[in-house]
């Protein structure tokens, strides 16, 4: 494998933020349209958009890379797998297992950088990177992965951050970084607190510091607001808050700033999700006028930081996040009255959060999604969905813009002794694949870390921990 973990000049170096980027940057088709103006041409009975919602049906599609059907998708998509847990990477280190969020952040020329989580606790494979935390008690962290989008091949990866725990999602900022969120509460026996956000340049060095004015907490996912340098922030925890963290300077996050949590206009603990596990449900566009409340113990000495803002609404496990367009999209993986999900949409320029989708039920039909947790938005505004929750075959699900869902891609890693063994000789892995890799049926485990860039859809198989690039006929349908 070539060794490209060499930074390149910062004077090429771009920062991807937003769709425009990706639009700018050749994706062709059909024009591209924000998720929340397609649901307002449905509402209004605009004609529909000139293609079809879904892909149609889809089918077992075998690896680029190990020749092995991993995932089925529909006609005409491929997609190739690097990065498998285990697989030898450019610094020499072994890839990390528990493979979590995960986005494109930079770029220089065709190569573009992912920041990748794994989810590791105080287990899995230990790795080692400039920057580490509590490198003695913690062995979550983050890789970075290089791809050029030219030859469509991964080029590369390495540790970035390291001594973290749990690093769930996070998410990707307008200046060229990810921010790495612990969904964790642990003290290490040595009284490191842990429940941090941390950030990681796409290229460059991590500090490896948390960023502390930003809170401690089960910390899931972030979404940056590019035209204010606002951190939306979500905690995978019922109850929760949704959270702001204003900057005291635009992109300078270390050098602190306010943290505040949302509270319905007027309503004090106003229950969307999950508040004294009373479920309830709301029609999609159903809207509510917000304000924000002040967070008075960021460093959650007392306690949660939940508790010490006072009247904030209450959600059921608020997982990812995601910033398009002007609006900040985020999941409740367990809300609404089926306990299988639910998406808002928050408007910052008017003050207004929007319900957007709520999952009748954890099956394969229309309006049915199996507890979403990751959230992203295609560069021709569709919203993609990671499934985490109980079904035998976990999926990635689509939202049309009628309000419902289909089907884009299904789990179907099911192993046998000989097939281990195939994709540890066709990546290079000199059985170190193979010896963490067990024969057996792993279709049940999550999706995770969806994003884009181009015709590149970028996505994660948590166990056994692989990373997966997926292309097609994207015009075909509403991603």
């Amino acid at each position: 494998m070539t060794d490209q973990t060499r930074e390149p000049s910062m004077d090429d170096v771009r920062p991807v933020s937003n769709r425009r980027d990706f639009i700018r940057n050749g994706v062709v088709g059909a024009a591209s349209i924000s998720f929340a103006a397609m649901l307002a041409r449905n509402e209004a009975g605009a004609a529909e958009l000139p293609y079809s919602d879904d892909y149609g049906p889809v089918a077992p599609v075998n690896d680029l890379t190990t020749g092995l059907p991993l995932i089925a998708l529909p006609a005409g998509f491929t997609y190739r797998s690097f990065g498998w847990t285990g697989q030898p990477m450019s610094d020499g280190q072994r890839t990390p297992g528990a493979h979590d969020g995960m986005a494109v952040v930079a770029a220089k020329g065709s190569q573009i950088v992912m920041v990748r989580n794994h989810e590791q606790g105080t287990g899995g494979i230990a790795f080692n990177a400039p920057a580490a935390y509590d490198p003695t008690y913690a062995r979550g962290g983050t890789t970075n992965v290089l791809f050029d989008t030219a030859t469509g091949r991964f080029a590369g990866s390495y540790a970035s951050l390291t001594g973290t725990v749990r690093n769930c999602a996070g998410g990707r900022t307008p200046w060229g970084s990810w921010l790495s969120c612990e969904e964790a509460g642990d003290v290490s026996p040595a009284g490191v607190r842990h429940g941090w956000i941390f950030e990681v340049p796409g290229y460059g060095a991590a500090t490896g510091q948390p960023l502390r004015a930003m809170g401690k907490s089960e910390w899931e996912a972030v979404a940056v607001d590019p035209a204010t340098g606002i951190v939306y922030q979500t905690e995978d925890v019922t109850p929760s808050a949704f959270y702001k963290f204003v900057p005291n300077a635009y992109g300078k996050l270390s050098q602190g700033g306010t943290l505040w949590a949302m509270k319905v206009a007027g309503t004090d603990n106003f229950n969307f999700s999950g508040l004294g596990n009373v479920y309830v449900d709301f029609a999609a566009g159903t809207t509510w006028n917000v304000e924000w409340v002040q967070v008075t113990d960021v460093e959650a000495i007392n306690g949660r930081i939940y508790n010490s803002a006072p009247g904030r609404a209450a959600f059921a496990r608020l997982e990812g996040a995601y910033y398009d367009s002007g609006k900040i999209y985020f999941v409740s993986t367990s809300g609404g009255v089926a306990r299988q999900g639910q998406v808002f949409c928050y408007d910052p320029r008017r003050e207004t959060l929007t319900m957007v989708f709520n999952s009748a039920g954890a099956g394969v039909g229309n309006n049915h999604v199996n507890m979403p947790d990751n959230i992203a938005v295609s560069p021709r505004g569709g919203i993609v969905l990671c499934e985490d929750g109980g079904n035998s075959i976990q999926r990635l699900r689509g939202l049309t813009q009628s309000g419902g869902t289909f089907i884009f891609a299904e789990n179907r890693m099911n192993f046998t002794a000989a097939q281990v063994q195939q994709a540890d000789a066709a990546l290079n892995a000199g059985g170190q694949v193979a010896a963490l890799l067990s024969p057996g049926n792993y279709t049940g485990t999550e999706w995770c870390g969806a994003c884009f860039f181009e015709k590149w859809m970028f996505v994660n198989l948590q166990t056994p921990g692989i990373t997966l690039a997926i292309t097609g006929p994207w015009d075909n349908g509403a991603l």
